[in-house]
């Protein structure tokens, strides 16, 4: 479906012009969470997994999302870069999904974004041992206490906790349609660059 003349360059900006209109009309609907998406990865073991997380950042070099590097997550990124991250807009009846390789951020990037978070959420990244098995609430609330005690100020961004990249390789819109005819398009790189292609729904 890719129009003649359109060079891979040109596709790649045409799809993520799209993702980003999609993400401008979930933001005016009432949904609490407009940039909230599932993320699945696969371990070294064979299981996937997935996740809620939050779209912090989509521009050309990639979808970013923060986590904790220590978790379930970052150890199945670390084992296994590459992931899919799913995006449905109930009010929209619109999805879009990102797939793709995925790199670590980098430490100034995490730094930029760490800074602008609250400081109940800098002291829980400290606090919580993410993925870890939990004895008691009450260790996780002993914990967060004696973060607060050491970082009185200034909160520094835990070594553990940082940002990955999603770098695409494909990017798949869909919308609903009458008799579940709906509409799919996907955006996909491949060896010759991007290209631009309908799907059956």
């Amino acid at each position: 479906m890719t129009e003649p003349g359109m060079d891979s360059d040109t596709i790649y900006q045409e799809a993520l012009s799209r993702v980003h209109q999609v993400l401008e009309r979930a933001r005016a609907t009432d949904l609490p969470e407009p940039t909230a998406g599932i993320l699945a990865t696969v371990g070294r073991d064979g299981w996937p997994a997935a996740r809620t997380v939050l779209l912090k950042q989509l521009d050309e070099q990639g979808a970013v999302f923060y986590t904790n590097r220590a978790s379930r997550k970052g150890q199945q990124l670390a084992d296994n870069p590459r992931a899919a991250l799913c995006l449905h807009f109930q009010p929209l009846y619109e999805q879009v999904e990102i797939r793709g390789v995925v790199a670590a951020v980098s430490a100034s990037e995490a730094d930029r974004y760490w800074a602008q978070r609250e400081r109940l959420s800098q002291l829980g990244a400290w606090a919580s041992h993410q993925s870890e098995p939990l004895a008691s609430r009450h260790e996780l609330e002993a914990r967060l206490e004696e973060v607060e005690s050491r970082f009185p100020e200034r909160v520094p961004r835990p070594p553990h906790w940082s940002g990955y990249r999603i770098i695409p390789v494909s990017i798949e819109l869909w919308s609903a349609g009458d008799g579940r005819l709906h509409q799919r398009e996907r955006y996909e790189h491949r060896t010759d660059g991007w290209s631009h292609f309908l799907l059956n729904p």
